[in-house]
């Protein structure tokens, strides 16, 4: 398996109305690696230590699931989440935890739910994005380890059942 892409985003683009269109992304976006704090999130990213996304800190998307068919450039940028990985159901991982790997040592997530997609995909991926993703819009996660994750090959295990806080 991969992990295709790694996006942080130190600001909220999807804010007012879809029709007005996202807010410009000044620093931040899509990156190379990402550092992953335990329970806290992506370092840099607008939920990061925030506690009330401690339960969504981190979002995971299937590249298997991007609504192509509506626009072939879709990816991060537009669906807004932190890592796209090619090659797994993370869809069909929640309540587990799951660890991901890209060389520098196991990080571990909580599955805790959907990550539901919202009006604004048909604003910004193209109309029928946002029915398109249902069901297969990514998860939201908590990290429960430190570490560091990188675009590239990498390995995944489900390691059992979602750690409650």
């Amino acid at each position: 398996m991969q992990v295709v892409q790694l996006l942080v985003s130190p600001v909220h683009r999807f804010s007012g109305r879809p029709a007005q269109g996202p807010s410009a992304d000044p620093v931040g976006g899509l990156v190379q690696q990402i550092h992953v704090r335990r329970h806290l999130g992506i370092v840099g990213d607008r939920y990061f230590a925030q506690p009330a996304h401690r339960d969504a800190a981190v979002t995971i998307m299937a590249e298997e699931n991007l609504p192509t068919s509506i626009d072939p450039a879709v990816d991060l940028q537009q669906t807004r989440r932190n890592i796209l990985l090619r090659g797994v159901d993370i869809d069909s991982c929640i309540d587990r935890t799951v660890e991901l790997d890209t060389g520098d040592g196991p990080i571990a997530f909580a599955v805790n739910r959907a990550a539901r997609p919202c009006a604004w995909m048909d604003a910004v991926i193209g109309p029928g994005a946002q029915r398109a993703l249902r069901g297969k819009g990514g998860v939201r996660c908590t990290p429960l380890s430190d570490g560091v994750l990188r675009v590239g090959r990498a390995s995944f295990r489900v390691v059992g059942l979602r750690e409650r806080r």
